[in-house]
């Protein structure tokens, strides 16, 4: 008789919910500044590797996935794609906007290590107009090694578009390229445990229990807006397509799409789900073929949200002056950017850095601000998926309902 050999410690690691995994993280911190404040002090060694982890591989990641993307795309014949595209854009957008104006109703602080900018901050648009200029023509090289991530989207779309011409083996190769480095970092990710247990325990033994306060001040402006996305805006931009209550298709995208959504934490995961609800609301197959695979990329109102918040949070924090054409500009990049989030966990997290060069902010305090991202993203990151991956069937259907007819009740 043979007994089934037992998984190893570390095999359930990799097994378990990285989200209870993180929310244990965060309470052993938490309970360790408590305790020992001297240790926990010391515990700054796992945040600052998981940080500096993270900051090494964001650089590549972004130039391989938005190269690999654009390389790889295929223009669509159905007719309602580009409906469907032009919600998905318009839905990213708004949900910036809605962000920044969150952010200036309800701005928040971090507790930053050494929140001083190296370099002077910008002091309008023509100047942070004259500074993206001016990275976007930097050496590809030179952007990857020094983190210029205006610099790497510039050239990544370049490179993109060049090998759109390409040998289907090449294209193939980029997307393996692509696959390879997510999964390089989904194993950093699956160390986020560890790294926010460092993170939370030293910020609280450093600045007190009043960081908590300050992280719940911001889950709340990003939940309040995406929130405000899913039951005002989406409704709104639906309302515009198919001419009659948008709410019963809104209430059963997130209730069919969403709450899947949240617990998986994964849009790509979610692409079954998606498909056998646009199945079951009589959309046209073309279409939704084509528009839900594709929105799991694209279509990312709530990375969007995230990317603009935590940015003007870094901002408020440093004290940086921000006029309305600035903040129009930050709400066009976190939209391009969140198009390029990554797939796994937290990707949208990733992309900050992107923004918050806007700023002259320098990278030490960008990464930061995703660390900071990653404590709150037991909530933040669930919302995020749930607000995206609903929209794709959301938009999808309305869509569809605007040229055809549907077995979806009025």
């Amino acid at each position: 008789m043979t007994f089934a050999q037992k998984p190893s410690l570390l095999q359930r690691y990799l097994r378990g919910s990285l989200v209870l995994q993180i929310a244990i993280g965060i309470l052993c911190g938490v309970v360790l500044a408590y305790v020992s404040p001297s240790t926990a002090l010391s515990a700054s060694l796992f945040g600052d590797f998981f940080v500096k982890s993270l900051k090494a591989i964001a650089p590549i990641l972004v130039f391989l996935l938005v190269m690999a993307s654009i390389a790889n795309h295929k223009q669509a014949q159905q007719s309602h794609i580009r409906p469907v595209i032009v919600l998905y854009i318009a839905g990213t957008f708004v949900a910036a906007l809605t962000a920044v104006m969150f952010s200036f109703v309800f701005p928040t602080h971090l507790n930053l290590v050494s929140p001083d900018l190296s370099q002077s901050a910008p002091q309008g648009i023509d100047e942070v107009l004259h500074t993206l200029v001016f990275k976007m023509v930097d050496n590809p090289v030179n952007a990857l090694v020094q983190g210029n991530y205006v610099g790497i989207l510039t050239w990544a779309i370049g490179f993109g578009l060049g090998l759109r011409h390409a040998s289907d083996a090449t294209k193939a190769l980029l997307q393996h390229l692509a696959s390879s480095v997510t999964s390089i970092v989904s194993v950093i990710i699956r160390l986020a445990p560890f790294g926010i247990f460092g993170l939370v325990a030293s910020t609280i033994a450093a600045t007190g229990f009043d960081a908590l306060f300050g992280y719940s001040h911001l889950l709340a402006v990003l939940i309040g807006a995406m929130l405000f996305i899913a039951f005002v805006t989406n409704p709104l931009l639906v309302f515009w397509k198919i001419r009659r209550n948008p709410y019963p298709l809104v209430f059963q995208c997130l209730k069919e799409s969403g709450v899947t959504a949240f617990f998986t934490r994964s849009s790509a995961a979610n692409i079954p789900v998606n498909l056998d609800l646009c199945k079951r609301l009589d959309l046209d197959e073309d279409t939704y073929s084509v528009s839900i695979p594709l929105g799991a990329t694209i279509n990312m109102a709530g990375a969007a949200i995230t990317i603009t918040v935590l940015t003007l949070a870094a901002v408020n924090t440093l004290g940086i002056s921000l006029d309305f054409g600035t903040a129009l500009l930050l709400s066009v990049i976190a939209a391009v950017s969140a198009c390029g989030a990554s797939g796994v966990a937290g990707g949208s997290l990733l992309l900050i850095p992107l923004a918050c060069s806007l700023f002259n902010i320098p990278n030490e305090i960008a990464m930061q601000v995703v660390a900071v991202g990653f404590i709150i993203g037991v909530l933040q990151d669930s919302a995020e998926t749930a607000l995206n991956s609903s929209t794709d069937v959301l938009f999808t259907a309305a869509a569809c309902l605007s040229n055809e007819n549907s077995s979806f009740a009025k």
